[in-house]
């Protein structure tokens, strides 16, 4: 907690600079966390001591850590299974798998200190199917969605650790239309539905271990 801040909780979220992270990082805002947005500028999180620089350097500007949500993500790039380079799957796995370990890995004593002690990891549909032209990126969301039950197991019971898998979310103008047509709901997200999730998973403090989908329905079909 920041001295002086009465009731405060603080957070991390790390590719707060992006679309999802940025919204996820005023939704907190908005619910009373002071907030720590981090983005590229701020290291590669798939080098350990570049990720537990910025965890201290969070937890000292905020006076410790309530809740880290970790959206930052690489290598999300079409490519053919046969053009696909060892440089790709360092990519893929860089800030997403070994990000999401090395920045739980750096959290979890502070984590632990807190009341919430909240983990979130920000996963992919990806992580459940197989996309022919994504093969790292679906590999790397499986292996983070493994993650979120593998940290859950090892910081319980004082952390609870909880995924958010979202589906079309961010989607560009011209591509609306088609990503529309493959969800159950007819119509694409948002990254405030994203943010949601992550608002639902502060107050639900008996869920751990567990991907909450954000797809309006992109898994039925």
């Amino acid at each position: 907690m920041v001295p002086g801040v009465t009731d405060s909780r603080a957070a991390l979220v790390t590719g707060g600079t992006g679309r999802v992270g940025s919204a996820v990082a005023a939704r907190l805002e908005t619910d009373g966390f002071i907030v720590v947005a981090a983005g590229r500028r701020d290291g590669d999180l798939a080098d350990p001591a570049a990720a537990r620089a910025l965890v201290e350097r969070a937890a000292g500007e905020l006076g410790g850590l309530d809740l880290v949500v970790h959206a930052a993500s690489e290598g999300f790039a079409a490519r053919a299974v046969e053009d696909v380079s060892a440089d790709d799957w360092d990519a893929a796995f860089g800030a997403t798998a070994k990000g999401s370990f090395f920045v739980a890995q750096a959290a979890a004593p502070y984590l632990r200190e807190s009341e919430l002690g909240l983990l979130v990891l920000v996963e992919d549909v990806a992580a459940y199917q197989p996309w022919p032209s994504f093969a790292p990126h679906c590999a790397a969301k499986a292996a983070q969605a493994m993650l979120t039950r593998v940290l859950a197991r090892a910081l319980a019971p004082q952390v609870r650790v909880c995924g958010v898998a979202p589906g079309p979310v961010a989607v560009e103008p011209e591509q609306e239309e088609r990503r529309a047509a493959e969800t159950a709901l007819g119509r694409v997200g948002s990254p405030e539905d994203v943010a949601a999730a992550v608002a639902y998973l502060v107050e639900a403090s008996f869920v751990t271990g567990t991907s909450l989908v954000v797809d309006g329905g992109r898994l039925l079909r």
